[in-house]
Formats: structure tokens, sequence, C-alpha cells
């Protein structure tokens, strides 16, 4: 598996390390900037739907998903918690290097003190394994690329997709990978993917995960102030059918689609419509509030 952490502004030219000043005269806009591949992917409307098909999948890993329901507190907090997650892209993705390198510092430190045991599997874990940092990372590219290269008309542009994963590997290094064993092309994310698939399982920790993201508790003011439930229970449907088949027949959740590819079409449609929606509405994804992500936002919207 190859890796060419390129910068995005400069092609062939190695990203620099994390916590390199950087300085050059110009703007400090991080480490990707406009004109990127990932600015562009991610201030696309359909974004939190592509980050909850990426819980629904991670969930599948047994490990990755016994550390989550040791350790997170989603069922207490699940609104704070995707803020903080929201929070975390915004400042890696949009930030200055400073702010990116603040946020991946804390993430980084918070790991080391998480660790525990996995009774299905039998596997001593900790957060900071890097078996479990890649299939995070691996399931968040590549649930973007799917989500919103279906919501796009004309898909998604081969070379651009090659450009995001190759761009995400930077990504990866904020959480402590090593670049080295970062997928850094569709087609080696692909093969990455495909090498883990027999490892996943539908364990009781992630049926209990994919229920609570569905059907989560919405807070009153919530309630009061817009028809919320509805809304991300659209949503929330839409993230799920558009997991591969494979994963939706592992899940085999009643009421949604399952195994099957007759429903593919209508997945597909269905994003492409709820991308001019959102698009249409000026809707902004949480994790999207910096202001260079706004920046990004109105650009991806004239890229649509």
């Amino acid at each position: 598996m190859s890796a060419v952490p390129a910068s995005p502004s400069s092609p062939g030219r190695p990203v620099p390390p994390i916590g390199a000043d950087g300085s050059t005269g110009a703007p400090d806009t991080g480490y990707f900037g406009p004109g990127s591949a990932t600015w562009l992917m991610t201030a696309d409307p359909l974004t939190p739907l592509a980050g909850v098909r990426a819980l629904l999948l991670q969930a599948l890993h047994p490990v990755a998903m016994r550390a989550v329901a040791d350790h997170s507190s989603y069922r207490e907090k699940p609104w704070q918690r995707l803020a903080a997650i929201g929070e975390f892209l915004s400042s890696t993705t949009y930030g200055t290097r400073a702010e990116a390198d603040a946020a991946a510092a804390r993430v980084r430190r918070v790991h080391t003190f998480i660790g525990g045991h996995d009774p299905v599997t039998g596997t001593t874990y900790r957060a900071d394994d890097p078996d479990l940092l890649l299939w995070v990372h691996a399931v968040l590219v590549e649930s973007q690329l799917a989500v919103v290269g279906r919501g796009r008309p004309s898909g998604l542009d081969a070379g651009l997709a090659d450009d995001y994963v190759a761009e995400q590997v930077q990504a990866a290094r904020f959480v402590g990978l090593d670049p080295s064993v970062v997928p850094a092309s569709a087609a080696d994310l692909d093969d990455y993917l495909g090498e883990v698939r027999p490892a996943l399982a539908v364990t009781r920790p992630a049926r209990e995960a994919a229920s609570y993201i569905l059907v989560p508790p919405m807070p009153g003011n919530r309630l009061l102030t817009a028809p919320a439930r509805p809304l991300w229970a659209a949503v929330m449907a839409l993230s799920y059918a558009a997991m591969p088949g494979w994963a939706r027949g592992m899940y085999a959740l009643p009421g949604l689609p399952g195994r099957s590819r007759a429903s593919e079409p209508v997945t597909t449609a269905a994003l492409r419509t709820m991308r001019v929606t959102l698009t249409g509405a000026g809707v902004l994804a949480p994790e999207l509030m910096h202001p260079e992500a706004r920046h990004a936002h109105r650009h991806a919207q004239l890229a649509a």
C-alpha cells in the first residue's frame, strides 16, 4: 500500500510535519486550504449524512465498538459528542496550523488514557492502537467519497477522489498514524476495507449504538423549535440506506433497506434530492461553522 502525503497546494511537496511553523508570508489557511479537495468535499451539504454512515460502519468493528461502548458518553450526551466531533473536524480541516495541531494534540492525549478488554474477541485494546485508528479514519474517508459521489448528479471525478484520499493522509497524522500505513488513493482505500471486512460483526454494542444513532433522544428545545425528530429520522434512514448492501444485511434492521441492490437507485435519487434541498436551504453542517468553512461551503455550492 502506498502513501503519498503531498501538499494539496503544492503537488509533490511533502506535507510539513505536525507542529511545523509553515510560515510563507501568506495567510495561514491550515494544512489544506482553498482549492484543496478536502475543503471542497467537506463543504458538501451531504457531509453530515456521510458522517452518520461512517459511524454505523465503524460500529461493525467489534474492538472499536467495544472501546466506544466502554468509554464514550454518546448515550448520556449524544448531542455534545456530535458537537465535539464537529469542532475537531472544523479545526483540523479549516483552522490554522496552530489550531489544527492543538485540536490533534488534545485528541491524542485523551486516547492515551483509554484502554480495556473486548470479551467478544478476547482482545486487549488501546484507543491509540494504530489498527483501530486506521479503521476509523478509512471508513470516514470512504463514506465521504461514497455519499458525496452518489449525491452529485455527475458523480465524483476519479481525480478528485484520489486527491481527497491523498490529502486525508494528513488527517490520519493528526490522530497519530504513520503515513506509510494510510491508504493514499481510492484503490488503496478499497483494498484496505476489503482486507478488514472478514473481521467485522454486528455485536450487541454495535446494534445498540445503531439504534441510538437512528433514533436518539431529542432535547426538549429541539422538539419545541422545529420538527427535529421527523427530519432526523429521514436523514438517518438515508444515511443507513447509503451503506453497502453487505453492511445493511449484517444489521438487518426492520423497516430499512436490506442487502438487496434493488433499493440502490432509490437511495441514489434520494441523496441527490437531499443534496439539492440542503444546498437551496443554505444548510451548513455543525462541523463547518469555522469562518473558513463558510467560504468553502459557498464555493462548493457554486461547484455543485
